[in-house]
């Protein structure tokens, strides 16, 4: 039994780098064939960001079951450091794909080194009370970002808060404006490192999981109280893996932010936070080939072809995320599923003849 369990996660793995990896090729096909038009070229990145986004919230949400509301923060501080980072490096000869790597490692690190800071305190709490702090910690980093001046001129960077002059003098340049964030960003990420960003995320979450740590996180996520009493410690187990989630949406965006020209504080709002959250409920809680095909699908979809419904957008999502929950809570619609997937339960009883 425990080795059909583990062909079966093997087998579910390699289907999410099958599917991944095939359309990568498929994607550079299309564009090298000049198929593909401008406009839609454009969104391929912001896409790659989305589904790293959606991933790290399902490592949170579904592998280690509790609610983030705030995980757009993350990737505030991780697309304002990395492009920071990025046009602070614009002279010094570096090429454009090692100003974005470093641009990346940037964006993960201060991610992480946030996640550590709300991570110690708030974990401890547990369901509504942990939402509800990740929320406002969202909002907190809107609002400083919103309020951050950061310069750069012959003698290094320059950093202010509320005040916009930061004593940048003769030669110095504004990199983060206060409201009107960072403009004039060169766009230096590709679909390849977008691609190569959802490999690595997709081996860190699956290398996680089927470790020692991650069993004992997915234990805490199923029953603390039973996990506790045999010596897992909660908060460290915990902490780890939302540091992991929030570096990784710290590189989403990094990634996302070297994909634009202007990057806002507004753009990391609540409003996005819930937008990730709806692609992780709608691809399947711990699922992560479920996550990549909703956050593909509803990014891709509504900046294309539903374009005319876009202020209808979150109206929608909100729809659609509550019947998703009423269905997948319903146990008529697990008797159906039962039913129409017989397999599944011979496989399992031939699984514990076998053992």
């Amino acid at each position: 039994m425990k080795r059909l369990i583990i062909r079966k996660k093997a087998r579910k793995n390699f289907i999410t780098y099958g599917v991944v990896i095939l359309s990568y090729i498929v994607l550079m096909a299309v564009i090298g064939a000049g198929s593909m038009p401008s406009a839609l070229q454009g969104l391929l990145v912001p896409m790659c960001a989305y589904i790293v986004a959606a991933l790290s919230l399902n490592l949170t949400v579904g592998v280690l079951g509790e609610l983030s509301l705030g995980h757009a923060g993350f990737m505030s501080v991780g697309a304002f450091s990395g492009a920071t980072a990025a046009m602070a490096l614009a002279d010094s000869g570096l090429p454009s794909w090692g100003r974005m790597i470093l641009a990346l490692i940037v964006g993960a690190v201060l991610a992480a080194a946030a996640g550590v800071i709300v991570g110690v305190p708030v974990l401890r709490l547990q369901g509504d009370y942990l939402a509800i702090v990740t929320l406002a910690f969202g909002e907190i980093i809107k609002t400083v970002v919103t309020n951050l001046y950061i310069g750069k001129n012959p003698s290094g960077l320059r950093f202010g808060f509320l005040n916009p002059d930061i004593g940048l003098g003769k030669g110095g340049m504004m990199l983060v404006n206060g409201p009107n964030g960072i403009s004039g960003i060169q766009k230096i990420s590709t679909l390849t490192s977008g691609f190569v960003i959802i490999i690595i995320c997709l081996i860190i979450i699956f290398n996680l999981v089927d470790s020692r740590t991650g069993r004992a996180i997915m234990a805490l996520r199923d029953n603390r109280i039973a996990a506790e009493s045999v010596g897992i410690n909660a908060t460290k187990y915990k902490l780890m893996a939302f540091v992991i989630s929030a570096a990784m949406a710290g590189a989403a965006g990094a990634l996302y932010a070297l994909s634009q020209n202007t990057v806002t504080a507004n753009k990391f709002d609540f409003n996005t936070s819930i937008l990730i959250l709806v692609f992780v409920v709608l691809g399947g809680l711990g699922n992560m080939l479920g996550s990549i095909v909703a956050a593909t699908v509803l990014y891709i979809l509504p900046e294309t072809w539903l374009r005319q419904f876009s202020d209808y957008r979150m109206l929608i999502y909100a729809v659609v995320l509550i019947l998703m929950m009423l269905v997948t809570n319903s146990q008529k619609v697990r008797t159906l599923i039962g039913k129409l997937l017989p397999r599944k339960k011979a496989s399992g009883k031939e699984g514990a003849a076998d053992a």
